[in-house]
């Protein structure tokens, strides 16, 4: 009985949590993607570079996956785009403390973009539906994520490097898959223990 206690305040204090965060006001939601927009550039610098590929491995997948999660759709969409925003205006905080519109425009340029409508896609369906809000639902919602952040880092790359189709996914995708699946398993975790299942969250519906 005590464990069923625990659980159910558990349980309690999320949908508590979210109920306040769809009560925040404009500003201090404007706040929290910009928080999240900063946590992105704090797993940017987080960089292996591979030798094969001009793309580095980075943290910033999961900040990204998780900005969705904790902001919905339409904030978490906007937490990514502040964070290329600010940091098309030369603030450094992409991978390897970069900036600038070169940056956007450049080989690596296309997986930021990405991140804007990754971002929003799983923040508006964990938000619209309780009934993806398991873990299998909440992975394969991730694995969505990225692949779209994927064909937009693919497509630019293909671009700026004037490369075909088996090359750009030799550079810009199949070294990346097991690291990401990796993330967004981790954020699937997350996602799984921190959302709010049941029927207060009366913004969500089956």
């Amino acid at each position: 009985m005590h464990l069923a206690n625990v659980i159910d305040k558990y349980e309690y204090t999320k949908h508590q949590l979210f109920k306040r965060r769809d009560e925040l006001s404009v500003l201090s939601r404007l706040c929290l993607a910009f928080v999240f927009s900063c946590l992105t550039g704090l797993a940017a610098q987080v960089r292996i570079p591979l030798p094969f590929t001009p793309v580095p491995v980075t943290g910033q997948v999961l900040a990204v996956l998780l900005s969705g999660v904790f902001l919905g759709g339409y904030y978490g969409g906007l937490s990514q785009i502040l964070y290329v925003g600010v940091g098309a205006m030369g603030v450094p905080w992409f991978n390897g403390l970069s900036g600038g519109l070169t940056a956007v425009a450049g080989v690596t340029g296309g997986y930021l973009i990405g991140f804007v409508p990754a971002a929003l896609i799983i923040g508006w369906f964990t938000d619209r539906y309780i009934s993806i809000r398991r873990f299998h639902f909440q992975l394969s919602l991730m694995a969505v994520g990225v692949i779209v952040i994927y064909v937009f880092g693919a497509v630019q790359l293909s671009i700026v490097m004037n490369t075909g189709f088996l090359k750009t996914m030799r550079l810009a995708v199949l070294p990346f898959i097991p690291v990401d699946l990796m993330k967004a398993a981790v954020a699937a975790f997350i996602s799984t223990s921190t959302l709010p299942k049941g029927v207060r969250n009366e913004k969500a519906y089956e």
